[in-house]
């Protein structure tokens, strides 16, 4: 009889933590990040900010949901989200391109928020090396870095050519090591990335080459898992903070005011 009572009692706890987490997973938003400034980057105390962050964390203000950030492996990121991990790619995603890993366009993967920020992928070279990279010509059989599943992967294929060399790193800012350590030729990375770091500290002897590459703008946006009933609260949200002018706001604190643009367009 007691062993009926312990059992009986033991599943309802269970029933009851099963239906705590529920609760609280239905009231969370976590965000899959990578550290990738000034969208999503750890500060001096090891919390994360940068604006990515800073927006996440208004929309769920505006949501009534508590906003957690976990940082993923970008490669992984559609498995960490279809395997419900995370709820969001909240981390200056390129919404309009192929990507890296999958080769499918990321609109067949993911549901898209609003778009919110323009980019585009850039070269980034050693100054020194300044003079050797002024055509697109100059990238082809090169050795060539990029982080892996990203938009800039897709397109540093495509200019190294069949006999370029291609490395995948696990985070866009490792790239920036094999630049400098002279492991590579260029990278291809996030131009709001790359001119938020190249010239300064100690990327000093890195710089942005004067090479276009792709004549399509890219823009940033929330990627959701496929049905998502998130996807149009959230967007009524962004368009509430960008009315108010909140958006703009952080776009200034982090230098992004000129990238701000709010597509109100599902991306295809």
């Amino acid at each position: 009889m007691k062993k009926i009572v312990f059992l009986t009692m033991a599943v309802l706890l269970i029933g009851m933590v099963a239906f705590t987490s529920c609760q609280r997973d239905a009231n969370t938003l976590i965000c899959g990040v990578t550290q990738f400034e000034p969208m999503n980057f750890l500060d001096a105390n090891g919390n994360w900010t940068g604006f990515d962050t800073e927006f996440a964390l208004l929309v769920g203000q505006k949501l009534g949901m508590k906003v957690e950030f976990q940082e993923i492996t970008w490669s992984q990121k559609f498995v960490e989200l279809q395997s419900g991990a995370i709820n969001c790619i909240w981390n200056g995603m390129t919404a309009n391109t192929v990507d890296g890993t999958t080769g499918r366009p990321r609109h067949e993967d993911v549901d898209f928020s609003y778009s919110y920020l323009l980019n585009q992928q850039c070269v980034v070279i050693r100054k020194d090396k300044a003079s050797d990279f002024t055509t697109n010509f100059d990238l082809i059989g090169k050795k060539a870095a990029a982080e892996k599943g990203s938009a800039g992967e897709t397109i540093a294929v495509g200019a190294i050519g069949s006999g370029g060399i291609m490395i995948d790193k696990t985070k866009q800012i490792d790239t920036f090591m094999e630049v400098l350590s002279g492991a590579v030729d260029f990278a291809v990375v996030d131009s709001i990335l790359a001119h938020r770091l190249t010239g300064t500290g100690d990327f000093s002897n890195l710089m942005v080459a004067d090479i276009p590459m792709g004549s399509k703008m890219e823009v940033y946006a929330i990627g959701f898992p496929k049905g998502s009933k998130l996807v149009e609260k959230v967007n009524k949200a962004i368009i509430e903070l960008y009315s108010e002018g909140t958006l703009y706001e952080i776009a200034e604190k982090y230098g992004l005011k000129e990238s701000l643009v709010i597509g109100r367009e599902t991306i295809r």
